[in-house]
């Protein structure tokens, strides 16, 4: 296994013992005494899998995902618990965790439900270098192109697209063409694809 670990829980046992198990399976761990250090240093860290005690003093687990849920931080987290209510597990799902793990942890479903962290990580992290590439191809089409590319993901014929933009077919087959030139493909599925990747947030 290889990958980036951080693992919040102000049981300094616990940090030691969970921290030397991760480093045992080639994991690169690091382990914070409460969420406020994490927090402050969360913008200068790798994107990884987080593990999380729920009940710490001051910020609690859940809280901690909610403030990194309001930075933009999407990374998988496994929530680890002494007190496994189930709302309090509820509560981890709604927020995003990926896993919610009792103490004494179990070191195989710890290992497995990072393995799956890293999993969707790695899945995010495709997405968004697709979504970069579409973006990046929308700005190098006309405006024209723009509309015409909308058009296409719409399942729209040639001849449909000439009506709605009062073109002749002629003239939209020649933008489909230079779209396709800039794209690398001629694809209708290919081509929808890079329009939806690129407005998901529209």
């Amino acid at each position: 296994m290889s990958g980036h670990v951080y693992l919040v829980d102000d049981d300094e046992a616990v940090r030691k013992a969970l921290t030397l198990l991760l480093e045992t399976v080639g994991l690169t761990v690091r382990s914070f005494a409460s969420p406020d250090i994490f927090l402050r240093q969360a913008k200068g860290l790798l994107p990884g899998c987080l593990i999380l005690d729920i009940r710490m003093p001051a910020i609690s687990g859940l809280k901690l995902q909610e403030k990194l849920t309001d930075l933009g931080v999407t990374w998988p987290t496994v929530v680890i618990s002494g007190h496994g209510d189930i709302e309090a597990c509820r509560r981890a799902f709604r927020n995003g965790a990926i896993d919610f793990l009792s103490k004494p942890v179990d070191e195989q479903d710890l290992i497995d439900a990072i393995q799956k962290g890293h999993a969707e990580l790695e899945a995010q992290e495709l997405m968004s270098a697709e979504r970069d590439e579409a973006m990046a191809l929308l700005d190098h089409l006309t405006v024209r192109e723009q509309e015409v590319l909308g058009m296409i993901a719409k399942g729209l014929t040639a001849k449909q697209i000439a009506d709605a933009l009062e073109l002749s077919p002629r003239t939209v087959e020649s933008h489909r063409a230079a779209i396709a030139a800039k794209a690398g493909t001629s694809s209708a599925a290919e081509l929808t694809r890079f329009w939806l990747e690129a407005n998901t947030d529209q």
